[in-house]
């Protein structure tokens, strides 16, 4: 099979074209987007329409969810796979999901259940996997010395949001609105493997942020987005990550050697090493493999799923601590491969056990890696959908 892939840089792209060779299948790529972030849909249409009109494919793929790729395929009557690997992904609510030429593949089963509807039989919950492989070579031909600069008793790769949270650009909010909305932050921070948020909005609270905040988000066109799932997914849900982090960060920072791999300002955290950014490909592996305990705060938008950071932490042959997730028991049960927490105080706990008992730590780290080595990498799902796409495609 022939296959193109729209992409525009995502972290895991080089690993599903790993996968997808590893299957024999032959890619071609669409790379524009990845150095010229201010491409325009209609530069899309041309590229991709051009390109399918000289070479036929037997499918488009990309990472998340297009849809002027979609437009296109709908009018080549050409299947257009994608899988979703980030939340929120506000793409999945434009009418483009609605096409029948659509597979589209999301990690997370409580949005799966939210957009599945608007295409019966087009749109398919599949989680998340890893490149195991790449990460056994990598760490194979790593020095022991160049290993060493990445060791740490707790590390944590990722942002903590607060330079890209846009929940901070409402203007003069009324007490009322900023009491009800500070309750309800408060409150969903407390519980884990449940995102209320959007149930407990009223129309009031919902208007009234609108007014309060320029700009508010709202999709080209017509789509199915509504702003209650705008203020829920996109503006409180990250203020809570935010929260979340922030918490975290002090909290652990103050009892245990620290590690942080990100761009995100840290100042605030006096104990707490910033590392900077560790690369993807190169060192992010060797992190996890050399940190006695792996963090995985994962984004509140993310309601369900498991983020990649759990799969790449695991693949890395790494130890790790998860917030709970609801998919958690079922594709990664605690205790077994990983371990989960669901309070601040059972995180800090379950950090201070792990770093004092060294045989079961790295018992549960090496079950995670033979398990998600058998069962979770990127040739195996990626067989899956193409299995769920044309299987679908033939009734």
């Amino acid at each position: 099979m022939k296959l193109l892939f729209y992409r525009y840089g995502s972290i895991c792209e080089p690993d599903i074209i790993a996968g997808f060779e590893e299957l024999g299948l032959e890619i071609f790529e669409i790379t524009n987007e990845i150095r010229q972030k201010n491409l325009l849909p209609s530069d899309c249409t041309r590229l991709v329409s051009n390109y399918l009109l000289a070479h036929p494919v037997d499918f488009v793929f990309s990472v998340n969810f297009f849809p002027v790729v979609a437009e296109v395929c709908h009018i080549f009557k050409l299947p257009y796979l994608c899988w979703t690997v980030d939340s929120p992904v506000m793409e999945l609510y434009t009418t483009s999901i609605t096409y029948d030429t659509n597979r589209i593949f999301v990690f997370d089963r409580a949005i799966f259940e939210e957009i599945a509807p608007l295409n019966p039989g087009h749109v398919f919950h599949l989680p998340l996997a890893t490149n195991v492989s790449q990460k056994d070579s990598l760490l194979a031909k790593t020095s022991r010395t160049v290993k060493s600069r990445f060791v740490s008793e707790v590390s944590f790769i990722g942002s903590l949001y607060t330079e890209k949270c846009a929940y901070d650009h409402l203007t003069d909010p009324p007490a009322y609105l900023e009491g009800y909305l500070d309750g309800l932050m408060e409150a969903q921070l407390k519980i884990y493997g449940y995102f209320f948020i959007e149930e407990v909005l009223s129309d009031r609270i919902i208007s009234d942020f609108i007014a309060h905040f320029p700009g508010f988000y709202r999709l080209p066109g017509k789509s199915f987005l509504s702003d209650r799932a705008t203020l829920a997914q996109l503006y409180i849900g990250t203020k809570i990550t935010v929260l979340e982090r922030d918490r975290i960060m002090r909290l652990l920072s103050e009892k245990y050697p620290l590690s942080v791999y990100t761009g995100s300002d840290t100042s605030a955290y006096p104990k707490l090493k910033n590392c900077g950014f560790a690369k993807t490909l190169t060192e992010m592996p060797i992190v996890f493999h050399e940190s006695k305990i792996n963090l995985n705060l994962t984004a509140k938008s993310i309601r369900s799923g498991l983020s990649l950071r759990i799969w790449d932490i695991l693949g890395s042959g790494g130890f790790c601590i998860t917030n709970y997730q609801s998919e958690l028991p079922e594709l990664l049960p605690a205790g077994e491969f990983l371990e989960s927490y669901g309070s601040f105080e059972e995180l800090d706990e379950k950090v201070h056990y792990y770093l004092t008992h060294d045989k079961e730590r790295k018992e549960i780290a090496r079950n995670g890696y033979e398990y998600v080595r058998a069962h979770h990498t990127y040739p195996i799902r990626l067989a899956q959908m193409l299995q769920l796409a044309f299987a679908s495609l033939l009734t």
